[in-house]
């Protein structure tokens, strides 16, 4: 009996550095986190079977892990391939496309909040109050810009294109900096925003199609010099005799 111990003992050996993690990664168990390059700057990645699960720059590595124990913190791996390859879509995109997200651990409210921010263009931007108004709960901003600021996987869901209702760039989660970088990779300047927002323009009008959209819109960036209406309000808009745009969909004055 001895022997045969002794012999099963000399077949065991030390299992190979990441092979734990390739079994994981193989079978689909577990959480996952690796670095990539992003629109401007490197960021850490999280994923699991269920889809990207958090998103930071990288240089905030080991907070991400603290914040994602769940049963066990997440390990280290590559990047699958064909995950890989939507990212770097979605960056260049600055749309999700066919790249999933779990944001299973977030409220209703709160996935209803960065579900509509996806549908902000890139290069654009909109207040808190456009998002609350279009979830139906228009009373809700202070807790919509509560759950941007929560926002798990922010620039692929981009919480970076929601401003202050002055009109302003506002601030992030991440800096201010990192906001304005983003926009600009977009092609918005946000120093031009800033601008017209202190001079108390929230909407511009067209003189030619009587439309008014948010500043940021495509359809107001291409209104001639000449033919551009800037409006202080709605009301002020309504009352001048525009209509809004049924891209950006500004608010309607009662």
């Amino acid at each position: 009996m001895t022997d045969i111990s002794d012999q099963l003992n000399e077949l065991a050996t030390t299992a190979p550095p990441g092979l734990a993690e390739k079994v994981l990664v193989a079978t689909g168990a577990g959480r996952f986190y690796d670095t990539v390059a992003g629109p401007t700057g490197d960021l850490v990645v999280g994923w699991s079977r269920r889809g990207v699960y958090g998103l930071a720059p990288a240089d905030e590595l080991d907070d991400f892990v603290a914040r994602h124990p769940r049963a066990a913190p997440p390990v280290h791996a590559e990047l699958p391939p064909q995950l890989r390859s939507r990212l770097e879509r979605a960056f260049a995109s600055g749309k999700l496309g066919s790249l999933r997200v779990d944001l299973s651990e977030l409220t209703d409210f709160q996935q209803a909040v960065l579900r509509k921010a996806t549908e902000i263009p890139p290069g654009q931007l909109r207040p808190y109050g456009w998002i609350a108004r279009e979830i139906g709960k228009p009373g809700a901003t202070r807790a919509v810009g509560t759950a941007l600021n929560k926002n798990p996987v922010p620039v692929l869901i981009p919480c970076h294109r929601v401003g202050r209702s002055d009109g302003s760039v506002g601030r992030y989660a991440y800096g201010e900096e990192m906001k304005r970088d983003l926009l600009r990779h977009e092609g918005l300047d946000p120093d031009s925003v800033d601008e017209a927002a202190q001079r108390g323009v929230r909407y511009i009008g067209s003189a030619t199609t009587n439309i008014f959209c948010h500043p940021t819109c495509h359809h107001a960036r291409r209104i001639q010099e000449e033919n551009r209406v800037e409006l202080s309000s709605a009301a002020s808009a309504a009352a001048a005799g525009f209509r809004a745009c049924r891209a950006c969909r500004p608010p309607v004055a009662a």
